[in-house]
């Protein structure tokens, strides 16, 4: 007992009951080992596997306790998949047993290659390595799931040249759902309320299927019942991208189109919407000049227009540029006060129209640059001469100072 050297029973702490392992046959041989499982456990193959398989040459002294110890050709050899060459630890029973063949095995470090989350986690692994071959499988999603891919209708993926990276949209959740779809502005922008909008506002009953993608295939409703204004009485455009945008409660909005309705030229052109629409009504606003500005018209003072009872038309006289200069043809209705004697020999109505309550009231008298004397003087034997702005007036239609004279009787 105490001389052993292989195994060294002493150094091995072997009991002394030798009839444990061995019988009284010369030179202790054969011998058995019951107590094996007390320096290495066998289990499974190593059940079975001859002695010298592990202790060649009858060698019981440093046995490799490691599985690659005795397996080291095994690992080298593999091909299914090849252990080198995908680094695989070299600590066999993290996959495998010591059922015979290698088999059934485990991977518990998948995730070092390709991570399984989701479904992934609970499916068959000849899902993925059909017939048991672990040698290039895919690791994109298509290269599994090409099939789902063609058959999907909902949308139709191929049709609608959906990209093949699935994980875009998909997660490996059961039944690709939820999904997302941040390419959607591939196909439709979405922007403003449409950003925040649920999905199925658009998709209804999650048809993603010949959506529409005009404005009002999605808002035909809202078109028919506006009321500020009344589109469809209107006959405004069904196109809802001419005036709006995607904000939400379609505010602002513009309306390029107004000429259709109404011209916009000169100061109408910059002027704010709500001047004409006052508190943000678009029903029943006026179509005339004298609709909007009929207190322009009462406060006028330079000339009174109520007062001269001038027509309510405004364009007659005024473009819609300013309300100066206008086109009052004073020449040619009344007195020419632009042309002849007296252009530029006033500055403001009050000069001539001293009753500003009365445009049909002038003077003459008061400002003409000739004082009485003198004009007495120069109509002396004029018939009908008087020192009054109506004789004036009467003699001098047009402003011009032989105006009547040279008919007249002189003394």
């Amino acid at each position: 007992y105490n001389n052993t050297t292989n195994p060294n029973h002493p150094a091995l702490s072997f009991p002394t009951t030798c009839d444990n392992c061995h019988t009284t046959n010369p030179g202790w041989a054969p011998a058995t080992f019951a107590i094996h499982n007390n320096y290495y456990l066998l289990t499974g193959a190593h059940t079975t596997v001859d002695c010298n398989s592990c202790h060649p040459n009858g060698n019981y002294n440093n046995t490799p306790s490691t599985c690659v110890g005795c397996h080291q050709v095994n690992y080298n050899n593999t091909t299914n998949p090849n252990h080198p060459a995908l680094s695989f630890p070299t600590t066999c029973d993290n996959c495998h047993t010591t059922n015979p063949g290698w088999a059934p095995a485990t991977f518990a470090i998948h995730s070092n290659y390709y991570l399984l989350t989701g479904a992934h986690t609970t499916a068959d692994c000849n899902s993925c390595h059909p017939n048991g071959n672990y040698n290039n499988t895919p690791s994109a999603c298509v290269g599994c799931h090409q099939t789902n891919y063609n058959q999907s209708v909902n949308p139709n993926h191929g049709a609608l040249g959906i990209p093949t990276t699935c994980e875009t949209c998909h997660t490996t959740n059961p039944g690709w759902a939820p999904a997302t779809f941040p390419i959607h502005s591939n196909y439709y922008p979405l922007t403003g309320s449409h950003t925040t909008v649920d999905c199925s506002n658009c998709h209804v009953g999650g048809n993603y299927t010949n959506t529409p993608n005009t404005c009002l295939g999605c808002h035909q409703a809202d078109y028919n019942q506006s009321t500020n204004p009344n589109h469809g009485a209107l006959g405004i455009p069904t196109t809802c991208s001419t005036c709006h945008t995607t904000n939400p409660n379609w505010q602002p909005a513009t309306f390029p189109i107004h000429s259709n309705y109404y011209v916009l030229q000169g100061a109408h052109t910059t002027v704010d919407c709500s001047n004409c629409h006052i508190g943000g009504n678009y029903n029943n606003t006026p179509t005339t000049c004298f609709g909007c500005h009929q207190a322009d018209y009462n406060q006028t003072t330079d000339p009174n227009h109520v007062v001269a009872q001038f027509p309510t038309d405004c364009q007659l006289c005024h473009s819609q540029n300013a309300w100066e200069p206008s086109t009052f043809n004073h020449d040619g209705q009344y007195f020419p006060i632009y042309s002849g004697q007296h252009q530029g020999e006033w500055n403001t109505c009050a000069d001539c129209h001293i009753n500003p309550g009365n445009y049909n009231i002038f003077s003459c008298i008061d400002c003409h640059e000739h004082n009485q004397t003198s004009m007495n003087q120069e109509h002396r034997g004029i018939s009908g001469y008087a020192w009054n702005s109506n004789a004036c007036y009467s003699c001098h239609p047009n402003g011009e100072s032989e105006d009547k004279r040279p008919n007249d009787i002189k003394d």
